[in-house]
């Protein structure tokens, strides 16, 4: 990354983490429980803003503000990105940043219905979650442009996997009970533990030693499945462009949506039974678009004739938001018999203010006594 281009990634970070500063310190400094009005809000400011930075990427990318679209030295013979490609590049991988986001939210609505989690701590650990995947996923990103750069082949691997995970997940059965999630594990084997909530805090003093509270299980879980999901989006997004700043980019807004996508669709998550199987198609057909070029390249090397298999990006765009399209119709057209606890509903207990006891290695919080209980259904 030369200086102009890091002089573009950091005016845009710095954005971000002014808008998170004010979501943290301003709208919501004081623990409360969101509710729809305030969630469909909070849902259109991320979209809103999303939709008005592709008008800034087009301007920055057709103009080549901070040298964005013009390939950096050891890629100088290929052709600059101009602003409309830019910004339909932008677009698809936003969408499909985003849908892939929303089979995140069902974990996490498998997670704090688990845990018990009080309705108004639950934007705090969702926050720290947002803020801790940033991070992740623009190291994972620098990390695989990086790679990519130097070995061409890996786009390759990455489109065998994201086959392989879309067919996986249609045949993917019910989430597993997140006790046995290994983050949650490793939490409780290293930290010292405290079974409850203490108010809006990571950490407490019990008996004059500080411990983790359940809370902090929770963010830890967040990150961890955050961390899983980002090893099919990362890939998936690099099959729609290479370009650093737009995959990075697309990846943060999708992920400013995630909070606010959870607490509109935590209580209908039911309603959208076969979402998985439209992710499942674009994780598919992300995944044979990344392949194609190299199938083109064997049939050459086989067949003497010249092949060039590539996919359009506005039929990328067209496949990918119809395969949506359908999954949620049809959820609707035929609803699922099956059902979730809503962990936003009225009778899910506030936090307790203090108290409790330390816990090397216990298992489940007290609140919950067994998994079937919960009756968690994919």
């Amino acid at each position: 990354m030369d200086l102009h281009h890091a002089m573009a990634w950091g005016i845009f970070l710095a954005i971000i983490l002014g808008m998170l500063a004010i979501d943290l310190f301003v709208l919501h400094r004081k623990p409360h429980a969101i509710h729809m009005g305030e969630a469909l809000v909070g849902a259109m400011v991320p979209v809103t803003a999303a939709l008005l930075f592709i008008g800034a990427i087009y301007y920055a990318y057709e103009h080549h503000l901070f040298d964005l679209g013009i390939p950096l030295a050891s890629h100088r013979e290929a052709a600059p990105l101009g602003g409309s490609e830019a910004a339909l590049l932008f677009l698809t991988g936003y969408l499909v940043e985003l849908s892939l986001s929303a089979d995140n939210v069902f974990l996490f609505v498998i997670l704090m219905s688990f845990f018990k989690v009080p309705r108004e701590l639950q934007h705090r650990v969702l926050f720290w979650g947002v803020l801790g995947a940033l991070v992740m996923r623009g190291v994972m990103i620098l990390a695989g442009s990086a790679l990519l750069s130097r070995f061409e082949w890996i786009i390759y691997i990455f489109g065998g996997f994201l086959i392989i995970t879309g067919i996986k997940m249609i045949f993917s059965g019910e989430p597993k009970d997140p006790s046995d999630n290994l983050a949650v594990k490793l939490v409780r084997k290293v930290l010292p533990f405290h079974d409850g909530f203490e108010g809006k805090n990571f950490f407490t003093v019990v008996n004059g030693k500080r411990v983790a509270t359940t809370l902090f299980l929770v963010l830890v879980c967040i990150e961890f499945t955050d961390l899983v999901f980002a090893l099919d989006s990362i890939p998936a997004i690099f099959g729609i462009t290479r370009d650093p700043f737009i995959v990075f980019s697309s990846n943060v807004f999708a992920i400013l949506g995630l909070r606010s996508l959870y607490f509109l669709l935590a209580g209908i998550m039911d309603k959208f039974h076969l979402l998985k199987y439209g992710l499942a198609v674009v994780l598919g057909f992300v995944g044979v678009k990344m392949v194609l070029p190299g199938l083109a390249d064997l049939y050459m090397h086989f067949s003497g004739h010249e092949a060039h298999w590539e996919i359009d990006q506005f039929v990328s765009l067209g496949v990918i938001v119809g395969a949506l399209a359908l999954s949620i119709v049809g959820s609707l057209i035929f609803p699922s018999k099956k059902h979730h606890l809503n962990p936003l509903a009225e009778d899910v207990p506030a936090a307790p203010a203090s108290g409790g006891t330390i816990s090397q290695g216990g298992g489940v919080p007290p609140q919950v006594t067994s998994a079937s209980q919960m009756e968690m259904h994919g």
